[in-house]
């Protein structure tokens, strides 16, 4: 069975956090964790964040949060910039199908 990473973006609503998207990131750990480094954001993370993005693994095909950030929307624009840029140039650049396949 293969380990998967991914980005999970979610809001904040009065029903609780409610994700809206997410980017397949491949299945290599270390830059998994590379990307997220570079991501920006609050490690400082609480309820009263609107918008935030968990680094995610699938283990046994269980979803297992690994990070997380709280953003502001420049940060969430900015780091959905950084992720596709990432996930394009390894995936058109390096002729694989994924980061770190």
């Amino acid at each position: 069975m293969q380990t998967k990473f991914y980005i999970i973006c979610h809001l904040t609503t009065p029903a609780g956090p409610e994700a809206y998207g997410r980017f397949e990131i491949g299945n290599d750990r270390v830059a998994a964790y590379q990307l997220f480094e570079r991501l920006k954001g609050d490690k400082e993370v609480n309820e009263r964040n609107m918008l935030c993005m968990e680094l995610m693994e699938t283990e046994n095909e269980l979803p297992v949060n690994i990070n997380m950030l709280s953003c502001t929307l420049d940060q969430l624009t900015e780091n959905c910039r950084i992720i596709t840029k990432e996930v394009f140039n390894h995936r058109n650049l390096s002729g694989e199908s994924s980061i770190g396949n």
